[in-house]
């Protein structure tokens, strides 16, 4: 049912941890561009004025106007300018890594005329490599078309949130401002995959009522012994019809998706490096440690025993080469 599809994208974004990291401001005036280079996944809610947002792998911009929102989670850098189609005079490079936490700063990047727009934007990582493969389902920019007489009372109140603690640092602001951040892009998540209706990944299948229940089922108890058959019962549809009917909707066979959240909730233990090798391996429903391991390091690139040692450094950077 739709109403059990927030669990399943609950338990994918608790394994992903949101770090959100820096809030800042951005006024660009009407003949200027600025480039933001590969490194955090950015958001941007823009205040006032028209400005245009493309990525920096090409394709079209997208156009923002007062209260719309943009989230792009890939961290692959991105260009906003006025949305006019002039040339723009003035092209900044912008260094917002030295914003430091929970205390704002505001960024000028304007030439000798007017405002374009300004906006509240801020950084996060998405610190949880494991997921990169399901996460590969986002796109590398999310726009929410919310004017003001439009907007979700939950955008407009967190973006004030983060405006007040940004701006007035107090104690424990630094953590205000990150708890603010992971409720903006968890939010953001959520209301885009409810408009999401044919795409073919695992996030469609949050959408797909028989489908969702299915996902549910795997990700609440991912060691169950499943076979297609028990998991074409709760969809109640016959084994044929289910695995093309799963297939289709997220893109990988109803075991081959099993076994890799199953792999990816081991990742998430290995990471934490409390538990043994054997002892995850076993969790993971794997009759030996070697068996676990030819399938971890096929899955990750890397053995199991390493997990905990790159999950210190690791920042999350889909790329479409993760999905398989």
């Amino acid at each position: 049912m739709l109403s059990e599809a927030p669990d399943v994208l609950s338990q994918v974004l608790k394994l992903i941890r949101l770090r959100g990291d820096h809030v800042f401001h951005g006024e660009l005036s009407t003949s200027a561009e600025v480039t933001f280079s590969p490194g955090p996944a950015i958001f941007l809610h823009l205040r006032t004025g028209e400005l245009a947002v493309s990525q920096r792998d090409g394709g079209e911009a997208v156009l923002l106007r007062p209260g719309d929102f943009v989230l792009l989670p890939h961290a692959d850098g991105h260009t906003i300018r006025a949305s006019s189609d002039g040339q723009a005079r003035q092209c900044f490079e912008a260094d917002v890594s030295s914003a430091s936490q929970g205390n704002a700063q505001t960024f000028r990047w304007a030439a000798e005329d007017g405002v374009a727009g300004s906006f509240l934007a801020g950084a996060f990582y998405f610190d949880g490599a494991p997921l990169r493969s399901l996460l590969t389902g986002l796109p590398g920019l999310i726009h929410l078309t919310c004017d003001k007489s439009m907007e979700p009372a939950w955008l407009g109140a967190i973006s004030h949130f983060l405006d007040i603690e940004s701006r007035a640092p107090s104690p424990g602001a630094s953590l205000m401002i990150s708890r603010l951040i992971d409720l903006l892009v968890i939010r953001t998540l959520r209301m885009w995959v409810s408009k999401q209706g044919d795409r073919t990944d695992w996030l469609s299948g949050l959408t797909d009522e028989r489908i969702g229940r299915v996902l549910n089922a795997m990700h609440q108890a991912p060691n169950e012994t499943w076979t297609v058959k028990s998991l074409a019962d709760i969809a109640m549809m016959s084994r044929s019809t289910f695995s093309e009917r799963f297939t289709a909707v997220v893109g990988l066979p109803p075991l081959r998706y099993l076994a890799r959240w199953r792999l990816t909730v081991a990742a998430d233990l290995l990471r934490a490096g409390t538990l043994k090798v054997i002892d995850v391996a076993y969790s993971a429903g794997y009759g030996s440690e070697a068996a676990f391991s030819r399938a971890f390091k096929a899955q990750f690139g890397y053995p199991p025993s390493d997990a905990h040692r790159i999950s210190r450094g690791s920042i999350f950077r889909a790329r479409s080469s993760d999905l398989l």
